[in-house]
């Protein structure tokens, strides 16, 4: 079942036959220096624990496809209190959703396809989750994924130091914020 299609991309639930190709994308050290860190590569245990075996409430886990292919992974969920609170958002009473994402073919980087995946989920958790407020938390050092969040109209609201653990560093996060325009 497709959750969403925005032009040639669309996104649908993760199944257990993707298995491999998350071991695939997970593994290859281009992926890696972006998403997990090239010191964590993904076994097929490891996927199966991390994607399969993980029960979060809320959580949807997805295989994002262009014209036809699968291309990468999505993710969304409720974000939960403590979460909320460490962001500065601990009174905020609204909905609000957090996204994280990787495109797995790194043949297909900086062609437009991440502005479709972060544009059409951003419109799917306005539209089907009435989301308040959307988040996400990438890395100072990706300015190629930070312009992309930026082009949809996700704004950097606080900055996270040391707040991810990547490839052996606590390295500082940017809180990125969507609010719809009401």
């Amino acid at each position: 079942m497709i959750l969403f299609q925005n032009g040639d991309l669309s996104v649908r639930r993760l199944e257990q036959e993707d298995a491999p190709l998350l071991v695939r994308w997970l593994s290859d050290p281009a992926v890696l220096e972006y998403y997990e860190g090239r010191d964590c590569p993904h076994d097929l245990e490891r996927v199966q624990t991390n994607f399969y075996e993980s029960e979060e409430e809320g959580l949807y886990r997805g295989i994002v496809q262009y014209m036809g292919q699968d291309i990468g992974y999505i993710q969304f969920y409720p974000v939960g209190r403590e979460e909320l609170t460490e962001y500065g958002y601990a009174d905020y009473t609204g909905k609000v959703y957090g996204m994280d994402q990787f495109i797995g073919e790194p043949q297909l980087w900086s062609q437009g396809i991440g502005s479709l995946l972060v544009g059409g989920m951003v419109k799917h958790l306005l539209e089907a989750e009435q989301a308040d407020l959307i988040v996400m938390d990438p890395q100072c050092w990706n300015h190629r994924a930070l312009r992309v969040y930026e082009k949809i109209g996700f704004v950097r609201s606080k900055l996270l130091p040391e707040h991810e653990l990547h490839e052996g560093e606590w390295r500082d996060c940017w809180l990125l914020t969507y609010t719809p325009a009401h």
